[in-house]
C-alpha cells in the first residue's frame, strides 16, 4: 500500500470540448500495487485522505474522501451528507493518468473527469 496524490480535471464535454483543468480534485488515497483504492487500508490512513475541490483554478472546498457503510466513496465536505459528492464506481477504477472518472458534484450533474496525475505522497 502506498499513499497516493491524484488529481482529477474536468474531461472533455460539450460545454468544454478541450475539458477544464481549472476545474478539478486532488486527493490523498491508499492504493494497492494495481492502483486500486485499498480499501483495507483506508481505516489506519482516513485522516490522511484529504480532498481539494476546485474551481476556476482556486480551492473553494477542503474535506475527505470518506468509505460508507454502504460500500460507496465521497467525498465529503462537512459532517452530514448534505454536500457529499458521490464517486460512480470509485472502487473499481484503476487510478493511473489517462483513465476516467465520474463524480456526481453539489449541483446534482454527473460529471467524468480525467486522471492526470498519481504521485507518491510521503508525511512531510
Amino acid at each position: 500500500m502506498t499513499m497516493k496524490t491524484i488529481r482529477l480535471e474536468l474531461a472533455r464535454t460539450k460545454e468544454n470540448p478541450m475539458g477544464d483543468s481549472n476545474h478539478a480534485y486532488e486527493f490523498r488515497a491508499p492504493l494497492d500495487a494495481s492502483g486500486h483504492l485499498d480499501k483495507d487500508q483506508w481505516p489506519n490512513q482516513k485522516a490522511l485522505c484529504t480532498v481539494r475541490r476546485i474551481e476556476d483554478g482556486v480551492d473553494v472546498e477542503r474535506g475527505l474522501l470518506i468509505h460508507t457503510r454502504g460500500g460507496k466513496w465521497m467525498f465529503s465536505y462537512a459532517p452530514g451528507e448534505d454536500d457529499d459528492e458521490a464517486i460512480f464506481r470509485f472502487s473499481s477504477h484503476a487510478f493511473t493518468p489517462g483513465e476516467y472518472v465520474s463524480v456526481t458534484e453539489h449541483d446534482g450533474e454527473q460529471r467524468t473527469f480525467k486522471v492526470v496525475s498519481v504521485v507518491d505522497w510521503h508525511l512531510q
